[in-house]
Parts: C-alpha cells; sequence; structure tokens
C-alpha cells in the first residue's frame, strides 16, 4: 500500500482542478448500467484517460469516464465503468477511485453490478440488495503495509453495508412496485463464467448471486470509513442443473433493461441523504 496516498492525492487534485465541488456520494455503475448517468445533471466528464493514476476499462458497455455533477440536487461522483481484475489490474489500481472519492469529500459510496443469479428464487431482471458478500478472488486490496492515513490495519467488516441505507432502498422498492432482494453476493476473479460444479459450490456456502467486481472497492470503501449500499443486478441464472450458456450481449441488454428500476433505487436512497 506505500505510495497509494500520494496517487490519491495527485489524483484529487486533478479532479478538484475540474470540478470544485465536494461530493455527497460516489457511484460506480457496473455492466450495462450507465443509463443512470441520464437523471445525472452533469456539470464536468473526465475520460479515464485523463485522470491521473485511473486505468482504463476494456469491460463490455463500460464507457469508462468520471461523471461529476447533481443527481436531484446533490453533488456527486459516477464512475461509467469499473476495472476489474480480470482485466489484468491489481486490486490496488482497481480501489484507488474509492479513495479518491473519499479524499474528495464523499462519505457515502453506491456500488452496482450485474450479476448471476443462484438463487431459485430470483429471476432475470429482478434486483438485489447487497446484505453481505463473500470474497473467493484470491487477494485482498489492503494486503502490504498500512498507511494510517487511509484507515486501519484490521477494519470491522461485521457490517459493510449499511443496514439503514438498505432499509431505505428497499421501501422506495416497495413504493415503486420494484421486486428487490436482500442477499449475498460473491466475488470470483473471472473471466470465464462458473462450471455446474462451481455454481453447486458457490450456493452451498450461501451465495445468492455471483460476479466478477464489487468486493474489492467494498473493502476499501469500509477501510475508508465511507458508509456503503450495494445493488445486483440479476442477469442470468445459474441453476446447475438446468445451466444454459452465457450470451455477454443478453447479460449487458438485461441490465440496461434494469435500469430504470436501479435509477429509481439510487435516486429514492440519496434523497434520504438531503
Amino acid at each position: 500500500m506505500q505510495g497509494i496516498y500520494e496517487k490519491v492525492q495527485e489524483t484529487a487534485a486533478f479532479i478538484r482542478s475540474k470540478w470544485n465541488q465536494v461530493p455527497k456520494a460516489g457511484i460506480i455503475l457496473g455492466t450495462g448500467l450507465g443509463p443512470l448517468v441520464e437523471k445525472i445533471t452533469v456539470e464536468v466528464a473526465i475520460d479515464y484517460a485523463e485522470i491521473p493514476n485511473f486505468a482504463k476499462t476494456t469491460a463490455l458497455s463500460h464507457r469508462g469516464r468520471l461523471v461529476c455533477g447533481r443527481l436531484n440536487g446533490l453533488p456527486i461522483l459516477a464512475m461509467e465503468g469499473r476495472q476489474h481484475m480480470y482485466e489484468g489490474y491489481s486490486l490496488q489500481e482497481i480501489t484507488l477511485p474509492v479513495r479518491v472519492m473519499k479524499a474528495l469529500g464523499a462519505d457515502l459510496l453506491v456500488v452496482s453490478n450485474a450479476c448471476g443469479g443462484m438463487n431459485p428464487y430470483y429471476q432475470c431482471g429482478d434486483i438485489m440488495l447487497i446484505d453481505d458478500h463473500i470474497n473467493l478472488m484470491g487477494d485482498n486490496p489492503l494486503i502490504g503495509i498500512n498507511d494510517d492515513r487511509l484507515g486501519p490495519r484490521f477494519p470491522d467488516m461485521s457490517q459493510p453495508y449499511c443496514r439503514q441505507l438498505i432499509d431505505r432502498a428497499l421501501r422506495v422498492a416497495r413504493a415503486n412496485d420494484i421486486v428487490a432482494h436482500r442477499g449475498v453476493f460473491v466475488a470470483v476473479t473471472g473471466p470465464n463464467l462458473e462450471t455446474r460444479a462451481e455454481y453447486r459450490f458457490l450456493r452451498t456456502i450461501g451465495a445468492d448471486v455471483v460476479g466478477m467486481s464489487t468486493v474489492p472497492e467494498v473493502i476499501v470503501a469500509v477501510h475508508a470509513g465511507l458508509r456503503v449500499v450495494g445493488f445486483s443486478v440479476i442477469t442470468d441464472m445459474c441453476f446447475p442443473d438446468s445451466l444454459q450458456v452465457a450470451d455477454p450481449h443478453e447479460i449487458v441488454k438485461i441490465a440496461n433493461a434494469a435500469a430504470p428500476k436501479l435509477t429509481t433505487l439510487v435516486v429514492g436512497v440519496l434523497e434520504g441523504e438531503k
């Protein structure tokens, strides 16, 4: 972790030179979920390639820019796309934007992703509020000598996702007739999808959905002292006894179709922060 603090300060200073507001929240938009940006009053948009220490994204449907502006009047930073371990990046590189959001003044992180559903009560297009997670990525972004300026050596993970924000999101879902579950997200490295045996294993250990992101960012958010709320959009069903071949383009299509529901939930959660 040596040198991360300096990189965070350099990156934050660059963004501040383009946009001098203090964000209330940072938002990470996953696969197919970019349409939420349409609800943002964009004041500044910066391509990742222009931002010091930001890695580019190569994932399908990830635009790769940082949007600075307001969502229903609330100042926010939104990442249109994220970086992944399967793209060859270290977890420290992947999570640096979260630390930058904190350095710029955010106290809340909204994370979203597209995922495979393993819970038989879920359906494609449903949204799950992440209540807890399992890290099976074989790595941790906090490995290394700890810099106390970034956070404590041993951050507590008994409640990584803010219960108050989860409850608020579920109330918004009920008020808008949106199907929203509450469950456990398991993160794997990818980029291949799982075998039937792996899906059985993941379900056995308590996971409801599986994806290739989110957990590293949440670990760093907790380390930095940010409150977190997480949304998973279920884009394909992963039942080992009736497993179908997954189509990445269909996954993006389903995520895009769910974007209006996700937008309603995110806006509703942030409304409570005013």
